[in-house]
């Protein structure tokens, strides 16, 4: 995305937050897990394009009550060899994410001790389209 446009969508956020205009979504009732605080917020959770925008009452295109049921963030998994599973990334993702992994940061040491380069690239390609979100950190120990 260019500057204008991401200047854009920051503007129609900040817009959609204040109330200015319809979310997609408010997610009524629902108890809101802080994994900061560990406290547990009852409270209306707003979601415009698949992010959340805000959390009280809103105007929205549709509305669904939680009747007390928990929402969590997504959790990230913070070091992983995708590559010992024997699965590509769009089949691991098919197995966390229904458990609430939504993110992971992959090792590829494993796959660049066998490919070197070639595996690298091959597990940056292979995470461009995935529904899971992927950051590859520099493996550190490939000889």
């Amino acid at each position: 995305m260019d500057t204008e446009t991401n200047l854009q969508n920051l503007k129609d956020k900040i817009e959609i937050a204040g109330g200015g205009k319809k979310v997609d979504l408010l997610l009524k009732n629902a108890r809101v897990i802080n994994t900061f605080s560990g406290d547990i917020h009852r409270n209306h959770v707003a979601v415009h394009k698949g992010k959340i925008v805000g959390f009280g009452i809103y105007s929205a295109k549709q509305t669904i009550d939680l009747k007390g049921a928990y929402l969590s963030p997504g959790f990230i998994d913070g070091h992983v060899h995708i590559e010992s599973s024997m699965v590509k990334i769009p089949e691991f993702a098919k197995v966390v994410l229904p458990h609430g992994t939504t993110s992971a940061v992959i090792d590829p040491h494993e796959i660049a001790n066998v490919l070197g380069l070639d595996g690298i690239k091959y597990m940056l390609s292979s995470s461009l389209n995935a529904v899971l979100g992927v950051y590859v950190m520099l493996p550190s120990c490939v000889p």
